[in-house]
């Protein structure tokens, strides 16, 4: 389910028990289109959701989806969705990081993906090349253009 409520037809790989407020998390494959050279193909974008944002199809077995299951808690809770810290290399600038990026521990505002394309909207305002942030995000922000 997208935030607006549509629903979109994804492939499931896997789901991994976890600990928190949504203690599943599954990574799907959402079809999508990328431009290359030779002009626009079919391509599949993939992305970890929670249990919240996924719907089962009715008749569809997921008895074969392969299931990661939590044996012991971590050590340290794995913070999920973003994080917005200072840019070391630019006064008054911001990296938005994916939660789990090296360079986003330490601090930082966690936020959710809304908040995150939200706060990328401010001059001065990066996505992380080292994580996945650019990778998500900044195609995001560009699927938003002309309908603001």
């Amino acid at each position: 389910m997208l935030p607006d409520a549509q629903t979109v037809e994804v492939r499931l790989y896997e789901r991994l028990q976890t600990t928190g407020q949504f203690p599943w998390r599954f990574r799907i494959g959402i079809p999508a289109w990328v431009a290359t050279e030779g002009g626009v193909e079919p391509a599949e974008y993939s992305v970890w959701v929670t249990d919240q944002q996924l719907r089962p199809i009715d008749g569809v077995d997921l008895s074969t989806v392969p299931t990661h299951r939590r044996v012991e808690p971590p050590l340290l809770p794995k913070p999920s969705g973003w994080v917005v810290r200072p840019d070391p290399q630019r006064r008054g600038g911001t990296l938005v990081h994916d939660a789990t990026c090296r360079q986003a521990a330490g601090g930082g505002r966690e936020m959710g993906s809304l908040e995150a394309l939200d706060a990328l909207m401010h001059p001065g305002a990066k996505a992380c090349y080292d994580c996945a942030a650019a990778e998500i995000l900044l195609p995001a922000m560009e699927l938003g253009q002309g309908y603001g």
